[in-house]
């Protein structure tokens, strides 16, 4: 028994130095990593041409990291929207900028952030510079970006993958069946197909309308504009996807869709050529996550006016944590910026496909409440639905851009009945007792009464009829027209504009200069909301966070996407302001 002690003993002792070692490897290793990215004044020279790579899924937002983490032990620097285009901006009146290099393959990005950068793009050329696109498989968000620039090239054996747009929802009903789970849904809306992955092994007709209809639109809206700028008409731009005409580079050159067909070497012989030296270095070509940076003199005295941009992205749900759109924290954030008056006016940039009703209804009441005092402004990104438009609906104004996801105005809940898989799958059995005769209301070990569903069914029709009030009173309509475009439908923000969802088709910029517009500003500066934390802690946190990503996306590939809907279903509680968002877009 000595012995065994004495073992145990050295056992521990030695764990608890190793720990401890390992440790100090881990955080020298971290700062090892910080003090690389600790640069001197970023110095840009003469003849230098910003380079955009927007490989990476693009945040609205700068991660506040002192690099950010787009795979796990690959620590590459990322940049948000907010950041791209401010560069871009800086750009054109930069002398030392001479032009824009657009690096490109697959844009993982959505159209609505990748249509604000192309917009950016285009206020760029007005300064008379150049914009070229290079690439060796260009994806057709990428594609869609490229044909902003003045000349697009492609390596000989690329391609332009153009071949129209498709959407894939996941249903896991079958497995649902095969497990015993029974998903008990109650919902609002024939058109809230959020719940539909869990009770169908297909589309419904109303969820395939929606989702052919919105994806039509968002299609229409690129081909339109990359006809304007190819001159190419859309009717042949639609044969070619059609006919996937554009398997290679030199069917690309034939169709016009491309400007040359070139090596890499012979790009960047015409990119000196154009910037008049004689070879292009790594010092002529300068990444937004360096120039974002660079300290732009402007010569104008800082403004004590103050336009809030308060950056609304992910789902939503209860609580005070910075993972998505918490109440308390953004509740708290829009009644601060209501109370400060240096803040003359709110813009709400909302990127979310909605969530937790309740939370939606708290953050609500704080966009009301401040709308007294001064204008709030809502830009929608990529996806403004359900929640997302709960949040948004009561605004003075609402940008979205064409290719904008929004509407969905409907509500659901789901309680799952667990007891066959318990009970067939597992060999486990529940009983017990109660004090009245609904103490067991919401278990998952049994199926619901018809009195408990009708329970429920009637706060999810109270909820909803809420809903529908808060949009009409915010968009000066009637209950009975909301219902009418409600019913859970998702449109596309040219839609939306059309049905009267939202006020103006437009990017943040646009929503910017409204709130500067409403709040009669000469001069304002903008403030980032909610405040980040710090970066230190930040890093800590997307390191694990990543980390544990990164690494089921390793195991499972392809069915990531599948562990990431059952992840989500598992967190819902309570009723549900949450568009189909579980589905793919390609």
């Amino acid at each position: 028994m000595k012995d065994f002690f004495k073992f145990m003993f050295a056992s521990m002792v030695g764990f608890i130095l190793t720990s401890i070692i390992i440790f100090f490897l881990f955080f020298s290793f971290i700062m090892a990593m910080v003090s690389m990215t600790k640069t001197e004044e970023v110095v840009v020279g003469n003849n230098s041409v910003l380079h955009l790579k927007l490989n990476y899924d693009i945040p609205d937002r700068t991660p506040n990291t002192p690099f950010g983490i787009t795979s796990f032990g690959d620590f590459k620097p990322i940049a948000g929207l907010n950041d791209i285009l401010k560069s871009i901006k800086n750009a054109k009146n930069d002398d030392r900028i001479s032009g824009v290099y657009l690096d490109l393959s697959i844009v993982p990005a959505g159209f609505a952030t990748v249509s604000e950068i192309r917009e950016a793009l285009q206020d760029f050329k007005e300064s008379g510079k150049f914009i070229y696109a290079y690439g060796a498989i260009i994806g057709q968000k990428a594609y869609y970006l490229a044909t902003i620039a003045d000349k697009i090239f492609v390596t000989p054996e690329g391609m332009i993958d153009f071949h129209g747009l498709s959407s894939q929802t996941v249903f896991i009903k079958g497995l649902l069946d095969k497990l015993y789970i029974d998903v008990q849904i109650i919902r609002h809306g024939k058109f809230k197909s959020a719940v539909e992955p869990l009770m169908l092994n297909k589309m419904s007709d109303a969820s395939r309308e929606q989702t052919q209809a919105f994806v039509s639109s968002i299609w229409n809206d690129a081909v339109q504009k990359i006809s304007q700028s190819r001159n190419i008409t859309v009717d042949r731009l639609n044969e070619i996807a059609d006919g996937l005409l554009s398997q290679t580079a030199e069917d690309a050159y034939r169709f016009g869709m491309i400007d040359s067909v070139i090596y890499k070497d012979r790009f960047l012989n015409l990119l000196a050529d154009k910037l008049g030296v004689s070879n292009v270095k790594v010092n002529n070509l300068i990444t937004v996550n360096k120039y974002k940076d660079v300290k732009i003199k402007s010569g104008k005295k800082r403004s004590r006016n103050k336009i809030a941009v308060i950056y609304a992205s992910g789902d939503i749900s209860q609580g005070d944590s910075d993972d998505g759109i918490t109440s308390e924290r953004y509740a708290r954030t829009i009644r601060n910026a209501r109370l400060d008056n240096s803040i003359k006016a709110i813009v709400l940039r909302v990127n979310s496909p909605g969530g937790d009703g309740l939370a939606s209804d708290i953050i609500l009441r704080e966009v009301k409440l401040a709308k007294k005092v001064k204008p709030v402004i809502v830009s929608m990104g990529n996806v403004a639905a359900s929640g997302g438009y709960y949040i948004s609906c009561g605004a003075d104004y609402i940008f979205a851009e064409p290719t904008t996801i929004t509407g969905s105005i409907g509500v659901f809940g789901l309680i799952p009945n667990m007891k066959d898989f318990f009970n067939i799958k597992l060999g486990v059995s529940f009983d017990g007792v109660k004090t009245n005769e609904n103490a067991d209301y919401m278990t998952i070990t049994k199926p619901l009464t018809s009195y408990q569903r009708n329970v429920i069914q009637t706060m999810v029709d109270r909820f909803y009829t809420t809903f529908i009030t808060h949009v009409a009173d915010g968009r000066k309509m009637t209950t009975a027209d909301v219902d009418s475009i409600g019913q859970g439908r998702v449109w596309s923000g040219t839609d939306a504009l059309r049905i009267g969802l939202v006020d103006e088709l437009g990017s943040l910029k646009f929503a910017i200069n409204k709130a500067k517009e409403m709040a009669e500003l000469e001069d304002y500066r903008i403030t980032e909301l909610p405040k980040q934390k710090d970066p230190w802690v930040q890093l800590m946190e997307d390191l694990m966070g990543q980390t544990r990503q990164t690494m089921m996306k390793n195991e499972l590939g392809e069915f990531y996407n599948y562990y990431k809907y059952m992840k989500s279903v598992k967190n819902m509680k309570g009723v549900q302001a949450r568009m189909p968002y579980f589905i793919e877009i390609d």
